[in-house]
């Protein structure tokens, strides 16, 4: 059995999730789309998801030691390891980023493709489930260097509890810092990880930073790293604005426009 899954953590990435549902359906796709969804999502939210076709699934962060999230709250990691390409809003908790790792827990699955609640699916991706773990895309949005960083946007895995256990402990090592949560996890503990065509996991700032690589005919699937689409101060808007237009029409109106 496959399955789709994201991690929504409060009503702004609910928003997300409600546009990535909307994507995923509108390209056909086969499998559904379950929600990894903390405590911290309103139940108005729970409910708009599950009309847009989601399975909910509740779940909390890891067990985690008080030293791990004093090196890992926002204050601390932001410090330590600032973003200094783009802005991360407000509602972005480093330590909930965490819960991803709570998929290898769904041992239902065979194979799971997670994708951020901030990534839209603009063409069918089911071929994924046949993809080995780990399997993921480059973080590639300012130049060819970034090709061998992985961006943990898009992902497919295979869920195991041994794996889950694993992860943790490794995780939560004495003076373990991951100075991007997650992502830096996941690179380091999947050494050999496969490489998915960045077309897989477009970030948005390729569209500006390298458009020679922004092919539409060939993109499936948009991350909005830093600034969301949805967000109405947007620092960038006049960069990303046909990429925001065509968010809002997949959340409005569930359809893949015409993208030429």
């Amino acid at each position: 059995m496959y399955a789709y899954v994201t991690l929504v953590t409060n009503t702004d990435y609910a928003i997300g999730a409600t546009a990535l549902a909307r994507s995923l359906t509108a390209v056909g796709a086969e499998y559904p789309l379950l929600v990894l969804a903390t405590s911290g999502v309103p139940e108005a939210d729970v409910e708009r998801l599950r009309e847009a076709g989601c399975k909910m699934l509740p779940v909390a962060q890891p067990d985690l030691s008080g030293e791990f999230r004093s090196r890992h709250n926002r204050q601390a990691q932001h410090a330590q390891s600032p973003f200094t390409k783009g802005e991360k809003p407000a509602f972005h908790d480093p330590l909930d980023n965490f819960c991803k790792l709570r998929l290898w827990e769904l041992t239902d699955y065979r194979r799971v493709v997670f994708l951020d609640a901030d990534t839209l699916v603009i063409k069918n991706i089911d071929k994924l489930f046949g993809y080995p773990e780990f399997s993921g895309a480059p973080n590639l949005y300012e130049s060819l260097d970034d090709m061998h960083r992985l961006n943990s946007g898009v992902f497919v895995a295979a869920p195991s509890r041994d794996t889950y256990a694993d992860m943790v402990a490794r995780l939560d090592a004495p003076e373990a810092y991951w100075p991007r949560t997650d992502q830096t996890f996941l690179q380091d503990y999947f050494r050999d990880w496969h490489g998915l065509p960045y077309t897989y996991n477009a970030l948005q700032y390729l569209y500006f930073n390298l458009p020679q690589l922004w092919d539409w005919a060939s993109i499936r699937v948009i991350h909005f790293q830093y600034e969301k689409p949805w967000q109405p101060d947007h620092p960038k808007r006049a960069k990303l604005q046909p990429l925001i237009e065509l968010w809002q029409t997949v959340y409005d109106h569930g359809a893949i426009p015409d993208l030429g």
